[in-house]
């Protein structure tokens, strides 16, 4: 279900986010042109996935020369997107990333991560990870003229999908 607000939230609805802030369970919402989503905590099947993810593409990631993150902001403060994890050339600031080399999405069931694809683009993000954990697939995309194009796997880290699909221990 989705609620869209035309005007500032009611003030019940401020609180609950107040209340969100104040125990942190806001670390995964995202500001979209101004629209505040709020994110649900990933499930534990998702967790798995991105635990293993950070495993596996880490030491690749580091040969490289980038830098890890897990869940970070990608763009600026009055728009941006938080990927599963992230991974940037150089710390620009603390909080705000304005792009990154790649970055991880873990689908879950109702997310939004290809809506995001368009932000990446235009932010200028390298490369894109899609992993489903339901569907046990792997998907990576490089930076084409416009869009995101699929690709058999990273330049960024060496590493082919078929590569890393096997890697994978599937949750059940």
């Amino acid at each position: 279900m989705r609620t869209l607000f035309v005007t500032d939230p009611p003030p019940p609805v401020e609180d609950w986010l107040a209340r969100r802030r104040a125990l942190g369970q806001d670390r995964f919402d995202e500001v979209w042109e101004g629209e505040y989503h709020v994110s649900p905590e990933a499930s534990n099947r998702h967790a798995k996935v991105q635990v293993q993810l950070i495993e596996l593409l880490g030491p690749l990631a580091r040969r490289a020369g980038l830098l890890i993150g897990g869940p970070i902001n990608v763009g600026r403060p009055t728009d941006f997107r938080v990927p599963d994890v992230g991974y940037v050339r150089r710390e620009e600031d603390p909080v705000w990333n304005p792009t990154a080399a790649l970055v991880v999405e873990v689908i879950s069931p109702g997310d939004e991560s290809r809506r995001k694809l368009g932000f990446y683009h235009g932010v200028g993000v390298e490369e894109v990870l899609l992993v489903d954990p339901d569907t046990r697939t792997v998907e990576w995309l490089v930076r084409g003229a416009d869009r995101f194009e699929p690709t058999d796997g990273s330049a960024l880290l060496d590493i082919t999908t078929a590569e890393l699909a096997a890697a994978l221990t599937w949750p059940a």
